[in-house]
């Protein structure tokens, strides 16, 4: 089975080379400290430290096997990658809201670092899907669970 192909933007490497670095450096060594203050307090069969503690290492060394894996993957959008005429992953783009006149400005990105509360979303959402290849000054038709929301592109940028 192929693996799926994960696209990132350059800060988005960036950040998950740092997560996976901190859980290897950081985390697993504090994590094996409570380990080993947990076995010191003596039978382990019913002490919730340990418990918690090989939990936690358990989700460590499962986030640590997930950001190798996406980072095999990864494929990184270059800026010069990054059309300013359509939209497309990477670009940065002024919506209005047709009907609430509403602004909203939201960076296209790969489903890996979309991050709605840093308003970049993904190239698989909604929103990114109905966005993709569209140009400035076009209405967009966006289904979500809601009903539909227009936008207008006022403009692309990278």
């Amino acid at each position: 089975m192929t693996e799926k192909e994960v696209i990132l933007t350059q800060e988005g490497l960036k950040k998950l080379e740092e997560e996976l670095e901190h859980l290897k450096s950081v985390k697993r060594k504090q994590v094996a400290e409570r380990i080993k203050v947990a076995i010191s307090y003596g039978d382990i069969s019913e002490n919730s430290e340990y418990d918690d503690a090989k939990n936690e290492q358990a989700f460590i060394e499962g986030r640590i096997i997930t950001l190798e894996k996406m980072l095999r993957n990864a494929r990184v959008i270059q800026e010069d990658e990054v059309d300013t005429e359509s939209v497309s992953i990477g670009s940065t783009v002024l919506l209005r809201d047709v009907e609430f006149n509403d602004e909203v400005e939201y960076t296209i990105v790969g489903s890996a670092e979309s991050n709605p509360l840093d308003n970049k979303i993904s190239n698989e959402s909604p929103v990114g899907q109905a966005l993709l290849g569209k140009r400035k000054g076009s209405l967009v038709d966006v289904n979500v669970p809601a009903g539909v929301i227009q936008y207008e592109i006022l403009d692309i940028k990278k």
